[in-house]
């Protein structure tokens, strides 16, 4: 559901709509949907770790913490179109949900390492963005109609 709300709040924007900054602070609709999938993989990079019992690296030791790694990532994806961006955010998150529906149960039935983990980068940071894109839509639709400025 957190998800379907995410797509739900851009997916009749046009193109030129997505690629407008300012959504939160200098990030457009196409920042936030790469933002979202980059933690996507982050999940896929270290559940099955975490499922293991291994604990991650703390981002803070790698790359000097998780806003210096948004930061990195932020910069790595600013190269990709919007069609790229959102054909990466669909293919990743296919492959999350093919991952979690062969997870065993106990991982996710009660508070785990691996619930917590996946809670972070997914379904909990979802509704952060999605709201952030209505609050910035209700901020600009007002002079829009139609995908076209009046």
């Amino acid at each position: 559901m957190a998800w379907r709300e995410l797509t739900e709040s851009y997916s009749d924007l046009p193109e030129s709509r997505m690629l407008e900054k300012g959504v939160t602070s200098l990030w457009s609709v196409r920042d936030v949907i790469a933002h979202a999938t980059w933690w996507e993989e982050e999940a896929l990079k270290h559940l099955p770790a975490i499922a293991e019992g291994v604990r991650p690296p703390r981002y803070s030791a790698v790359y000097g913490g998780i806003d210096a790694f948004n930061a990195l990532m932020t910069e790595c994806r600013s190269r990709l179109s919007l069609a790229e961006v959102l054909r990466y955010s669909a293919e990743t998150h296919e492959r999350l949900i093919r991952y979690l529906e062969d997870v065993p149960e106990a991982l996710v039935a009660t508070e785990t390492p691996f619930r917590r983990r996946l809670r972070l980068d997914t379904c909990g940071h979802y509704p952060k963005h999605a709201k952030a894109i209505r609050e910035w839509r209700e901020r600009g639709d007002a002079g829009w109609e139609g995908g076209v400025p009046h």
